[in-house]
């Protein structure tokens, strides 16, 4: 799906926006502190339904307002489409072509993302849950219905956490069959989402070294490993040896939200051995790899959404970036401008005069039918 326009009422910083998208890359330029950040986070919340700022609903909606809506009108298959969302504190509503979604994980799937933001350089510096998340939003983004495996397997774990909590380190009969069946479904969930996550990893590592050597402007060998934990071959074995352990420790100690995922860059580990620029170069190849992938199978390129990406790049490496983006439509901010020879389907120059964006082509400048910032300075 290719974005043509996008409308906000009382999102963030915005009373309300109009705002045209181009084709393939649009540059939203200016200072820090004037909203652009906010223009991606609503995009992306568009096909994944959460801020990858992290956000809960309620900090989205402009202050002293009751909710904010957040309308896209896109292309679809030669076909029109119109993504709704109202958003409003602890709940999100969803429409499509104005069909108001039983489900807002139906939405899933209706379009998809990639974005890359500063914070992404935790994908290679934290710890292994943000790699976790990574594969599972790949996961999805592939196929919607992982959705469902990964809150089904979320319920598991409540539920079985806090029988062994009652529990207090001692199983009685009747909680002992309880957990019985917990474990089951704990194991058969989990296996399953184990070997998908092994599958991807298997699949994107190649995309993502070579992602990495055309940023880095040399040949670099990146490899990957994911570390179950569990040792057994059956998932189901491993639940049951660590029973006891699991009683006394009150929670559950074997799954794939306990698994690992590290990378290396050409045989040193990239946590621990890695410059902060080499980190940063793999995560971005990260998601450009996960990017390509999803366009490859699905036969439709994700938006790819970019936020500052250029500021924590050398220039050699801005440049490798934006003269090898994928095909598709990308939406970039920036407060530093674009490197020497870059030339976007479109800019939007944030006018301090004007107090909003206006849109500047090739040839000419006309103002965007953008609204401006209430005041804050948020994003």
């Amino acid at each position: 799906m290719r974005i043509t326009r996008l409308w906000l009422q009382d999102f963030r910083s915005y009373d309300h926006l109009d705002l045209p998208l181009g084709e393939g890359l649009t540059a939203i330029l200016g200072p820090n502190g004037v909203g652009k950040t906010n223009l991606l986070e609503a995009l992306g919340l568009l096909a994944t339904l959460k801020s990858f700022r992290g956000a809960p609903t309620e900090r989205l909606v402009r202050r002293d307002q009751a909710q904010a809506v957040i309308r896209a009108e896109g292309r679809r298959d030669d076909r029109d489409v119109l993504i709704e969302l109202e958003l409003a504190k602890g709940k999100t509503r969803a429409q499509v072509n104005r069909q108001r979604l039983q489900r807002t994980r139906d939405l899933l799937g209706a379009i998809r993302v990639t974005v890359f933001a500063p914070d992404d350089l935790s994908l290679v510096k934290e710890g292994p849950a943000v790699r976790r998340e990574f594969l599972d939003d790949v996961l999805v983004a592939l196929d919607p219905r992982v959705d469902a495996v990964l809150s089904d397997l979320d319920r598991i774990l409540k539920q079985r956490n806090a029988l062994l909590r009652q529990a207090g380190g001692r199983l009685d009969e009747a909680a002992a069959a309880t957990l019985d069946v917990w474990d089951a479904k704990l194991a058969a969930a989990g296996a399953h989402l184990t070997i998908r996550r092994e599958n991807l990893l298997h699949e994107v590592m190649p995309l993502v070294g070579s992602s990495y050597s055309v940023l880095a402007g040399e040949e670099t060998e990146i490899t990957a490993y994911y570390a179950r934990s569990w040792s057994t071959e059956e998932m189901a074995e491993a639940v049951e040896g660590a029973r006891q352990h699991d009683v006394r420790r009150g929670s559950t100690s074997v799954g794939p939200h306990r698994d690992d995922v590290g990378f290396a860059i050409d045989g040193f580990d990239s946590r621990t051995e890695a410059s902060q620029g080499e980190q940063r170069t793999l995560a971005l190849a990260l998601r450009l790899a996960g990017h390509r992938l999803i366009s490859q199978k699905l036969d439709d390129a994700p938006l790819l959404l970019l936020d500052d990406v250029l500021s924590e790049l050398d220039p050699d490496r801005a440049l490798a970036l934006l003269s090898t983006l994928p095909p598709g439509q990308t939406v970039i901010t920036s407060a530093s401008g674009l490197p020497p020879g870059t030339v976007p389907d479109q800019i939007l120059r944030f006018d301090t005069e004007l107090g909003g964006f206006v849109s500047e082509s090739v040839s000419d400048l006309s103002p965007a039918l953008t609204n401006p910032t209430n005041g804050s300075t948020d994003g």
